[in-house]
Protein backbone atom coordinates (compact mmCIF):
# COMPACT_ATOMS: atom_id res chain seq x y z
CA UNK A 1 0.00 0.00 0.00
CA UNK A 2 1.45 3.47 -0.73
CA UNK A 3 0.65 6.96 0.32
CA UNK A 4 1.23 9.59 -3.09
CA UNK A 5 2.54 13.14 -1.96
CA UNK A 6 0.39 14.34 -4.76
CA UNK A 7 -1.66 13.60 -7.81
CA UNK A 8 1.52 13.36 -10.24
CA UNK A 9 3.63 11.07 -11.15
CA UNK A 10 4.53 8.72 -7.71
CA UNK A 11 8.39 8.97 -6.52
CA UNK A 12 10.16 6.15 -6.58
CA UNK A 13 10.47 3.88 -3.31
CA UNK A 14 13.95 3.97 -1.89
CA UNK A 15 14.75 0.49 -2.99
CA UNK A 16 13.13 -3.32 -3.95
CA UNK A 17 13.98 -4.15 -0.76
CA UNK A 18 10.99 -2.10 0.60
CA UNK A 19 8.49 -4.86 -1.24
CA UNK A 20 7.60 -7.53 1.00
CA UNK A 21 5.55 -10.57 0.45
CA UNK A 22 2.38 -11.29 2.68
CA UNK A 23 4.36 -13.67 4.67
CA UNK A 24 7.17 -11.16 5.52
CA UNK A 25 4.58 -8.94 6.19
CA UNK A 26 3.14 -11.31 8.56
CA UNK A 27 6.17 -12.26 10.45
CA UNK A 28 7.40 -8.21 10.45
CA UNK A 29 4.03 -7.49 12.14
CA UNK A 30 4.49 -10.33 14.65
CA UNK A 31 7.73 -8.60 15.60
CA UNK A 32 6.35 -5.42 16.07
CA UNK A 33 3.53 -7.10 17.97
CA UNK A 34 5.83 -9.22 20.46
CA UNK A 35 8.46 -5.82 20.94
CA UNK A 36 5.55 -3.85 22.11
CA UNK A 37 4.16 -6.34 24.38
CA UNK A 38 7.65 -6.86 26.01
CA UNK A 39 7.73 -2.75 26.27
CA UNK A 40 4.63 -2.97 28.29
CA UNK A 41 5.53 -6.01 30.20
CA UNK A 42 8.56 -3.80 31.51
CA UNK A 43 6.21 -1.13 32.18
CA UNK A 44 3.87 -2.88 34.31
CA UNK A 45 6.57 -4.52 36.62
CA UNK A 46 8.06 -0.96 36.83
CA UNK A 47 4.06 0.02 37.49
CA UNK A 48 4.57 -2.33 40.07
CA UNK A 49 7.64 -1.67 42.02
CA UNK A 50 6.23 1.88 42.54
CA UNK A 51 2.85 1.21 43.48
CA UNK A 52 1.75 3.20 46.08
CA UNK A 53 3.37 6.47 44.98
CA UNK A 54 1.49 6.20 42.09
CA UNK A 55 -1.63 5.66 43.95
CA UNK A 56 -0.95 8.16 46.01
CA UNK A 57 -0.82 10.47 43.26
CA UNK A 58 -3.48 9.42 41.35
CA UNK A 59 -5.97 10.02 44.85
CA UNK A 60 -4.28 13.41 44.49
CA UNK A 61 -7.33 15.43 43.13
CA UNK A 62 -9.86 13.42 45.26
CA UNK A 63 -8.05 14.51 48.64
CA UNK A 64 -7.35 17.89 47.74
CA UNK A 65 -10.96 18.30 46.78
CA UNK A 66 -12.50 16.19 50.21
CA UNK A 67 -10.24 18.53 52.18
CA UNK A 68 -11.44 21.59 50.14
CA UNK A 69 -15.08 20.99 50.74
CA UNK A 70 -14.97 19.02 54.12
CA UNK A 71 -16.32 15.70 55.05
CA UNK A 72 -19.83 16.81 54.83
CA UNK A 73 -19.31 17.00 51.02
CA UNK A 74 -17.01 13.61 50.83
CA UNK A 75 -14.81 11.77 52.65
CA UNK A 76 -10.86 11.30 51.01
CA UNK A 77 -10.42 7.57 51.78
CA UNK A 78 -11.02 5.04 49.08
CA UNK A 79 -12.53 1.70 50.29
CA UNK A 80 -12.16 -1.70 49.01
CA UNK A 81 -15.95 -3.49 49.01
CA UNK A 82 -14.21 -7.01 48.54
CA UNK A 83 -11.62 -9.57 49.01
CA UNK A 84 -10.13 -8.97 45.00
CA UNK A 85 -10.53 -5.21 44.62
CA UNK A 86 -6.92 -4.37 45.89
CA UNK A 87 -5.62 -7.07 43.63
CA UNK A 88 -7.61 -6.08 40.67
CA UNK A 89 -6.98 -2.50 41.26
CA UNK A 90 -3.47 -2.67 41.66
CA UNK A 91 -3.52 -5.19 38.55
CA UNK A 92 -5.49 -2.08 36.43
CA UNK A 93 -2.87 0.84 37.82
CA UNK A 94 -0.09 -1.57 36.83
CA UNK A 95 -2.08 -1.52 32.92
CA UNK A 96 -2.43 1.52 32.70
CA UNK A 97 0.76 3.13 33.58
CA UNK A 98 2.38 -0.02 31.79
CA UNK A 99 0.78 0.94 28.69
CA UNK A 100 1.51 4.61 28.62
CA UNK A 101 5.21 4.15 29.62
CA UNK A 102 5.69 1.97 26.44
CA UNK A 103 3.97 4.04 24.57
CA UNK A 104 7.41 5.79 22.92
CA UNK A 105 8.17 1.95 22.05
CA UNK A 106 4.39 1.05 20.74
CA UNK A 107 4.27 3.97 18.43
CA UNK A 108 7.96 3.04 17.20
CA UNK A 109 6.74 0.30 16.38
CA UNK A 110 3.84 1.33 14.33
CA UNK A 111 5.84 3.34 12.31
CA UNK A 112 8.30 0.96 11.47
CA UNK A 113 5.26 -1.62 10.20
CA UNK A 114 4.25 1.20 7.87
CA UNK A 115 7.79 2.05 6.65
CA UNK A 116 8.19 -0.41 3.94
CA UNK A 117 5.07 0.65 2.50
CA UNK A 118 6.21 4.57 2.11
CA UNK A 119 8.26 6.31 -0.31
CA UNK A 120 11.73 7.42 0.66
CA UNK A 121 10.67 11.37 1.20
CA UNK A 122 8.01 9.82 3.77
CA UNK A 123 10.16 7.95 6.04
CA UNK A 124 11.39 11.08 7.37
CA UNK A 125 8.51 11.86 9.27
CA UNK A 126 8.95 8.87 11.69
CA UNK A 127 11.01 11.10 14.71
CA UNK A 128 8.45 13.97 14.46
CA UNK A 129 5.34 11.41 14.12
CA UNK A 130 6.61 9.45 17.32
CA UNK A 131 7.72 12.27 19.40
CA UNK A 132 4.71 14.47 18.55
CA UNK A 133 2.14 11.38 19.29
CA UNK A 134 3.66 11.23 22.74
CA UNK A 135 3.95 14.76 23.59
CA UNK A 136 -0.04 15.21 22.82
CA UNK A 137 -0.67 12.29 24.33
CA UNK A 138 1.12 13.44 27.83
CA UNK A 139 -0.31 16.56 27.23
CA UNK A 140 -3.68 15.38 27.07
CA UNK A 141 -3.29 13.15 30.30
CA UNK A 142 -1.98 16.07 31.97
CA UNK A 143 -4.97 18.09 31.29
CA UNK A 144 -7.36 15.69 32.01
CA UNK A 145 -5.51 15.13 35.61
CA UNK A 146 -5.83 18.83 35.64
CA UNK A 147 -9.50 18.52 35.59
CA UNK A 148 -10.06 15.88 37.43
CA UNK A 149 -10.99 17.92 40.98
CA UNK A 150 -13.77 20.27 39.21
CA UNK A 151 -15.57 16.66 37.38
CA UNK A 152 -15.64 15.23 40.91
CA UNK A 153 -16.69 17.85 42.29
CA UNK A 154 -19.17 18.09 39.26
CA UNK A 155 -20.32 14.67 39.89
CA UNK A 156 -20.70 14.26 43.71
CA UNK A 157 -22.85 17.39 43.62
CA UNK A 158 -25.14 15.69 41.25
CA UNK A 159 -25.66 13.11 43.84
CA UNK A 160 -28.08 15.13 45.55
CA UNK A 161 -28.02 15.82 49.16
CA UNK A 162 -28.02 13.63 52.70
CA UNK A 163 -26.14 11.48 50.23
CA UNK A 164 -22.64 10.09 51.37
CA UNK A 165 -20.07 9.85 48.87
CA UNK A 166 -17.90 6.32 49.60
CA UNK A 167 -15.82 5.48 46.56
CA UNK A 168 -14.52 2.20 45.77
CA UNK A 169 -10.77 1.96 45.01
CA UNK A 170 -11.80 0.02 41.56
CA UNK A 171 -14.47 2.44 40.17
CA UNK A 172 -12.32 5.68 40.78
CA UNK A 173 -9.24 4.41 39.22
CA UNK A 174 -11.02 3.41 36.18
CA UNK A 175 -12.48 6.36 36.14
CA UNK A 176 -8.81 8.30 36.04
CA UNK A 177 -7.62 5.44 33.78
CA UNK A 178 -10.49 6.44 30.89
CA UNK A 179 -10.27 10.40 31.16
CA UNK A 180 -6.34 9.92 30.97
CA UNK A 181 -7.19 7.79 27.46
CA UNK A 182 -10.45 9.46 26.47
CA UNK A 183 -7.68 12.68 26.49
CA UNK A 184 -4.76 11.77 25.03
CA UNK A 185 -6.50 9.69 22.13
CA UNK A 186 -8.67 12.87 21.53
CA UNK A 187 -5.19 14.92 21.26
CA UNK A 188 -3.96 12.05 18.78
CA UNK A 189 -6.10 14.33 16.46
CA UNK A 190 -4.31 16.81 14.70
CA UNK A 191 -1.43 14.07 14.23
CA UNK A 192 -3.87 11.66 12.55
CA UNK A 193 -4.83 15.28 10.29
CA UNK A 194 -1.67 16.07 9.39
CA UNK A 195 -1.22 12.32 8.01
CA UNK A 196 -3.59 12.40 5.65
CA UNK A 197 -2.59 15.53 4.62
CA UNK A 198 0.63 14.28 3.60
CA UNK A 199 -0.38 10.85 2.31
CA UNK A 200 -2.77 12.93 0.02
CA UNK A 201 -6.24 11.94 1.37
CA UNK A 202 -7.28 15.11 2.92
CA UNK A 203 -5.61 18.65 1.53
CA UNK A 204 -5.52 22.24 3.85
CA UNK A 205 -8.34 23.52 1.63
CA UNK A 206 -10.63 20.77 2.11
CA UNK A 207 -10.43 21.43 6.21
CA UNK A 208 -10.22 24.83 6.22
CA UNK A 209 -13.67 25.03 3.81
CA UNK A 210 -15.49 22.75 6.59
CA UNK A 211 -13.98 23.89 9.76
CA UNK A 212 -18.00 24.75 10.54
CA UNK A 213 -18.95 21.09 10.93
CA UNK A 214 -15.53 20.31 12.17
CA UNK A 215 -15.79 21.70 15.31
CA UNK A 216 -19.37 21.15 15.53
CA UNK A 217 -17.87 17.15 15.13
CA UNK A 218 -15.55 18.14 17.52
CA UNK A 219 -17.55 18.89 20.59
CA UNK A 220 -19.97 16.03 20.02
CA UNK A 221 -16.76 13.58 20.07
CA UNK A 222 -15.61 15.02 23.32
CA UNK A 223 -18.93 14.62 24.70
CA UNK A 224 -19.44 11.48 23.79
CA UNK A 225 -15.70 10.37 24.99
CA UNK A 226 -15.59 12.12 28.10
CA UNK A 227 -15.65 9.79 30.93
CA UNK A 228 -17.03 11.77 33.80
CA UNK A 229 -19.58 13.51 30.86
CA UNK A 230 -18.93 17.08 32.46
CA UNK A 231 -18.66 20.42 31.35
CA UNK A 232 -15.31 21.24 32.29
CA UNK A 233 -13.90 18.00 31.55
CA UNK A 234 -15.49 18.39 27.81
CA UNK A 235 -14.52 22.04 27.44
CA UNK A 236 -11.05 21.08 28.37
CA UNK A 237 -11.34 18.29 25.61
CA UNK A 238 -13.01 20.13 22.90
CA UNK A 239 -10.95 23.77 22.88
CA UNK A 240 -7.45 22.44 22.61
CA UNK A 241 -8.69 19.84 19.79
CA UNK A 242 -10.48 23.23 18.10
CA UNK A 243 -7.22 24.97 17.73
CA UNK A 244 -5.01 21.83 16.71
CA UNK A 245 -7.57 21.70 13.93
CA UNK A 246 -6.26 24.72 12.47
CA UNK A 247 -2.69 23.59 13.39
CA UNK A 248 -3.30 20.92 11.12
CA UNK A 249 -4.36 22.92 8.83
CA UNK A 250 -1.82 25.46 8.95
CA UNK A 251 0.83 22.24 8.97
CA UNK A 252 -0.56 21.41 5.53
CA UNK A 253 -0.31 24.94 3.88
CA UNK A 254 3.40 25.00 5.03
CA UNK A 255 3.66 21.53 3.50
CA UNK A 256 2.43 22.36 0.25
CA UNK A 257 4.11 25.71 -0.08
CA UNK A 258 7.43 23.44 0.12
CA UNK A 259 6.55 20.97 -2.38
CA UNK A 260 5.54 23.88 -4.73
CA UNK A 261 8.99 25.45 -4.08
CA UNK A 262 10.77 22.42 -4.62
CA UNK A 263 8.94 21.46 -7.92
CA UNK A 264 9.54 24.86 -9.03
CA UNK A 265 13.04 24.42 -8.38
CA UNK A 266 13.00 21.17 -9.99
Amino acid sequence: MKFPFRRGAKPPVASSEDRMTLTQHLAELRTRVIRSMLAVVLGVILMLAFYDPVLRFIKRPYVSLCNERGPDFCTADLFSLGPLDGFTTRLSISTYGGIILALPVILWQIWRFIVPALHAKEKKYAIPFVFSSVALFALGGVIAYWTLDKALEFLISWSGENVKQVFPVDKYVSLVGLMVAAFGIGFEFPVLLVFLQLAGVLTPQMLLKQWRYAILIIFVLAAVITPSGDPYSMMALAGPMTVFYFIAVLIGYLNQRRKRAAEAAA
